[in-house]
């Protein structure tokens, strides 16, 4: 059936369905209604949700075969170091068609546990919550290992060392205990590690990714504290997000919706014509295209700022595009390239490597924060628009292929290598 193989195709792409929902212009409640089989589909929303999904409308509509060969072609292609007989495939799924869904069954298993190896490598490598909390478990454990080896000692202790040794042991094994319950409570906040909120930025992220990333309060440009009050649990969170709404805000006073929606389709997205245009530095261009509503954009939008020291402060995420939020990303992205050239727009276009080998348009440029006193040395933030490739191809641009982190690239020839990769083969 069709929406179930919508459905199949979609989980293999990583993607919710909120976020595809949204991509194809209709409610999450719709397309779980499609996913289940309770709605026909057909004509120009099938179309947008293969070219969502990156496959053709006929691997979605057609019967169980057609689905079983597309599988085995995506699979043989990212075959590493061999080559299969793709001429054959339709005879191989004819005529054994029970190993060729294994395969294909197989294929698609390694690209869900790739993409959960990506996420939690950043995550258990670089989450400073984890690290604290495993420094207290370890260090609490050695505590008690500690009293315990005193008390273990051949000899009489004076009865007032003895209970204070015991008093000291149950304090923290009682430490322990509630370390321990902590850890894997952050642990089990979510089935999905996307969806754990374990740092105040996360939280800020996830509260704009409810709203697709536009805030149609703010689009007047004046700032107002009652977003604030909802859906924030933390107060740091809250502390952020206010930064990140009232430089919204002002961004929309610079640029307004009505007028930025017309010199869209004037000019295209030229974020240096659109800056001319609007008589604004390049960061408040790129910040407004990646906050537009979807339907504004002929693509999708994705954003990442960086502080001076590489830290990323804010990630919008688009299909395909996987930046570390932890840190240990790859230094090719143009986001970072930029802070060598302060006030410089930097401008790349980027293939990703990885099982889906995306490609992106991406747009930077560092500039300095505002500075209260005479002397004091700036202190510089990089902002990163990502966009599919459009078709315009008269931009220069310098071309690199980089991967997600060192340790889980398959690129093997690459200067900027940190550390070994941990996969076996690259390309």
């Amino acid at each position: 059936m069709t929406g179930s193989r919508i459905r199949e195709r979609r989980q293999i792409s990583g993607l919710k369905q909120a976020q595809l929902a949204r991509q194809v212009g209709i409610s999450a409640s719709y397309l779980n209604l499609i996913e289940h089989n309770r709605r026909r589909i057909g004509g120009k929303l099938l179309v947008d949700i293969a070219a969502a999904l990156s496959v053709e409308p006929s691997v979605l509509t057609q019967g169980v075969e057609a689905t079983l060969i597309a599988a085995l072609r995506e699979a043989a292609a990212d075959a590493v170091g061999q080559s299969a007989e793709i001429d054959s495939l339709d005879e191989f799924a004819g005529r054994f068609p029970g190993w060729a869904g294994v395969l294909a069954q197989m294929h698609r298993r390694v690209v869900s546990l790739e993409r959960t190896v990506e996420t939690l490598s950043d995550r258990l490598t670089h989450d400073p919550h984890l690290a604290g909390s495993m420094h207290e478990v370890l260090s609490t454990a050695a505590a008690i290992r500690s009293t315990a080896a005193i008390l273990a000692e051949p000899g009489e202790l004076d009865a007032e060392w003895r209970d204070r040794f015991h008093r000291n042991l149950h304090q923290d094994a009682e430490r322990l205990a509630e370390s321990s319950k902590a850890l894997v409570a952050y642990l089990d906040q979510s089935e999905s590690p996307d969806d754990r909120q374990g740092l105040p930025m996360e939280e800020v992220e996830a509260f704009l990714d409810q709203r697709g990333f536009h805030l149609p309060e703010l689009e007047g440009g004046e700032y107002g504290d009652d977003l604030v009050q909802h859906g924030l649990r933390s107060a740091a969170a809250r502390s952020l997000i206010r930064q990140v709404l009232k430089q919204y805000a002002q961004d929309a006073r610079a640029m307004p919706l009505g007028r930025l929606r017309e010199a869209l389709q004037a000019d295209g997205l030229d974020p240096l014509k659109l800056a001319a245009r609007f008589s604004v530095d390049l960061a408040t261009v790129l910040r407004r295209l990646a906050f537009l509503p979807e339907d504004v954009l002929p693509r999708p939008a994705g954003l990442a700022v960086c502080d001076s020291s590489g830290s990323i402060i804010l990630l919008k995420h688009v299909p395909g595009f996987a930046l570390p939020r932890h840190g240990d990303a790859c230094p090719l992205w143009p986001v970072f390239s930029a802070l060598n050239r302060p006030l410089v727009p930097v401008h790349g276009r980027v293939t990703f490597l990885g099982r889906s080998a995306a490609e992106f348009e991406c747009f930077a440029i560092a500039w300095p924060q505002p500075v209260s006193e005479f002397g004091h040395e700036p202190v510089y933030r990089s902002v990163m628009l990502v966009v599919p490739p459009g078709d315009d191809k008269t931009r220069s641009g310098a071309e690199v292929q980089l991967g997600a982190s060192c340790r889980i690239c398959p690129k093997t020839d690459c200067a900027a290598r940190r550390e070994p990769s941990i996969l076996s083969e690259g390309f």
